[in-house]
């Protein structure tokens, strides 16, 4: 078996489709490690990335291993999924050599594979917690037993070390144990779904990566059988597991929302590689119930604590938010997918949503401190339940996120940008903006592309193309984010002119190459209100605070003594100003509104009650318990 993929990137569908967004090479996209996004890069070299290594064996995942092949006596740690936990650490470790180079890992890496080696038996077979614990389990119960969903990841890490490296020996286990998979539950064998899905967007990558069709059959197959009542549905129901209605039937967001999420990551990996259109069709309407209904502001998902799901339409209380963080990451998978597959301009600010917020929010300063789950609000007295503490934690029993968030900032660059084709023309498009040196692709060209700006921080961008020379059909469009409403485009010739509601509506400013060199763009970001849609019951009568794609709250901290976070009022007609420069905190005169002391009391008593100015700052939310515990808002109630 053979890799036929000279590129590096996370999801790289056929390069001969005449139409679509293609992924740039991961090393052709440098982001300057002075930015937002490179510095966070950075951080996960340094500590993420080492932390997630330590842990596993604190955690006792590199004993599960040990254990099944009689080289420890310990008992078996962690949930039954647990050794996801090493295969997707691998992944991070994997992306962050083609990124770097690094040398750092290759022992880690050598004594890993060589132990996962020894563990997997003489079929294929490789799961220690059925192999250490239950081997009568094997293949008994898929709704709970997560072989598929494991096997997802160990290919998903074998794929990246075999693009980043060309070391192949994970790659030849990961395949072993398809081919056992493929043997008992393939087109026309045994009845059998994952129930948690993952497996379905590795196997796609694993046909794009080997050209090996009988590995797109198989996805193709284990997303047909959905909604055939194979799994046990139980108290839970088959919905809980994506089993209660055939995929292309499905345009509802339901059940657990990261099984969900990656589940639509295969699909839309099946249409980019089948070109059915049925699966394009029921997932767009699925993406758009998702994120217009479903998606909390920082862009989590996850309303419901119970079964960690999505709750009904606009069923998104700010307090009991569950937006667990692989959610998110879940979602930027399929979104990525999504753009890959269309042209819609919601997709990168999506994206962008859950960079700099919710999944930001969920590692803190040092990189070694995580959220699991991510509410849009803390109540003073709430007190750590459901993988929800009061303050980050630096591993977790069901520790699925840490290492997630490891493997996803270190691909982070093959979001900023790609080549978008339409019959012969070739278009390098810019979807986030941050300090970066792109290698032109050579459908547009040869040549370095450098943005420099302060972005989310400002909204200046500089352009600089050195020794470019291209095809002169070909050019380049930078994304104009939805949330701009004003802006500014001066060329390297002193023409100035303001962006156009055109551009603003299509969500992106054309440029040709002989035009790019020199040229300023300026995303003008005040700070605004926002309101919920008027049927989320539980934001009634409450905004919140945005500046650019940073979504801001209110934390206890900042709140003068003798004064609950939970008594501030504001009035949308008081306008924010701008940030301060050394730590993005956003000043407000706010007002104090101190409740009736009865649980009920009439509206009249409530609105006589005395209020008085207070002056506060309200912070970035994914900064949020970086200075400890307490209460936290994104939601204010209004004064008016």
């Amino acid at each position: 078996m053979t890799s036929r993929r000279p590129r590096i990137a996370p999801a790289l569908p056929r390069s001969s489709r005449e139409q679509g967004l293609i992924p740039l090479d991961l090393r052709a996209v440098r982001l300057s490690p002075e930015s937002r996004l490179g510095a966070w890069q950075q951080l996960n070299a340094e500590a993420t990335i080492p932390h997630c290594i330590a842990q596993l064996e604190a955690s006792g995942v590199i004993d599960n291993f040990r254990r099944v092949v009689g080289e420890s006596g310990a008992d078996h740690r962690g949930f039954v999924f647990a050794d996801s936990d090493l295969y997707k650490v691998i992944e991070a470790v994997a992306w962050e050599i083609a990124r770097s180079g690094t040398s750092e890992h290759e022992a880690w890496l050598d004594e890993m594979i060589a132990l996962v080696k020894r563990v997997q038996d003489s079929t294929g077979y490789l799961h220690t917690w059925i192999q250490g614990v239950h081997p009568e389990k094997r293949f008994a119960e898929l709704h709970w037993t997560h072989e598929m969903y494991v096997l997802g990841h160990l290919l998903q890490a074998a794929i990246a070390l075999d693009r980043a490296t060309g070391r192949a020996d994970l790659l030849e286990i990961a395949v072993r144990f398809v081919d056992l998979v493929e043997r008992r539950f393939g087109p026309g064998r045994e009845d059998g779904i994952p129930g948690h899905p993952e497996i379905e967007t590795a196997l796609v990558e694993l046909h794009r990566h080997t050209g090996e069709q009988r590995f797109l059959v198989l996805a193709q197959h284990l997303v047909d059988q959905r909604g055939r009542d194979i799994l046990p549905g139980g108290h839970l129901g088959t919905h809980y597991f994506q089993d209660h209605r055939p995929v292309r039937e499905a345009v509802d967001p339901t059940g657990h929302a990261v099984r969900q999420l990656y589940l639509n990551a295969g699909v839309t990996d099946l249409y980019l590689e089948t070109g059915e259109t049925a699966l394009l069709e029921v997932q767009r309407e699925q993406w758009d119930r998702a994120h217009e209904r479903k998606m909390y502001l920082s862009g989590a998902f996850g309303s419901r604590h119970r079964d960690e799901s999505f709750g009904n339409d606009y069923e998104l209380p700010s307090d009991r938010a569950y937006a667990e963080t692989c959610a998110t990451i879940a979602d930027l998978q399929w979104t990525w997918r999504m753009m890959l597959a269309g042209d819609d301009p919601r997709y990168a600010d999506v994206i962008e949503r859950e960079i700099h917020n919710a999944l930001a929010a969920s590692v803190d300063v040092t990189g070694t401190r995580f959220f699991y789950s991510n509410p849009m609000q803390r109540r003073p007295d709430r007190f750590d339940e459901e993988n929800a503490p009061a303050e980050r934690q630096p591993w977790y029993a069901c520790a699925c996120c840490p290492p997630n968030i490891a493997r996803v900032i270190a691909q982070l660059g093959s979001y900023v940008a790609g080549v978008r084709r339409s019959g012969d023309v070739a278009t390098l498009e810019i979807l986030q903006w941050t300090s970066a040196e792109i290698d032109l692709p050579e459908e547009i060209g040869q040549g370095t592309l450098r943005l420099e700006t302060g972005y989310p921080t400002t909204g200046e961008i500089r352009l600089h193309l050195a020794s470019a020379s291209g095809r002169p059909e070909a050019g380049i469009s930078l994304r104009l984010p939805g949330w701009v409403r004003t802006g500014q485009v001066v060329l390297a010739d002193g023409t100035a002119r303001a962006i156009t509601a055109a551009e603003l509506t299509e969500g992106r400013l054309r440029l040709g190459l002989d035009e790019v060199d020199g040229t300023r763009l300026t995303l003008d970001m005040p700070p605004r209100w926002t309101s919920a849609h008027p049927r989320v019951d539980a934001l009634r009568g409450c905004v919140a605070l945005e500046r650019g794609p940073i979504v801001y709250c209110l934390e206890q901290v900042d709140v003068p003594d003798g004064v609950a976070l939970d008594d501030v009022r504001v009035r949308t007609s008081t306008v924010p100003r701008d940030p301060r420069a050394e730590d993005r905190a956003i000043p407000l005169l706010v007002e104090h509104a101190p409740p009736a002391p009865t649980l009920y009391s009439s509206a009249e008593e409530t609105d006589a009650s005395p209020k008085a100015p207070l002056e506060i700052t309200a912070v970035p939310f994914a900064t949020w318990g970086n200075r400890g515990p307490g209460a936290m808002r994104i939601w204010l109630p209004l004064a008016d």
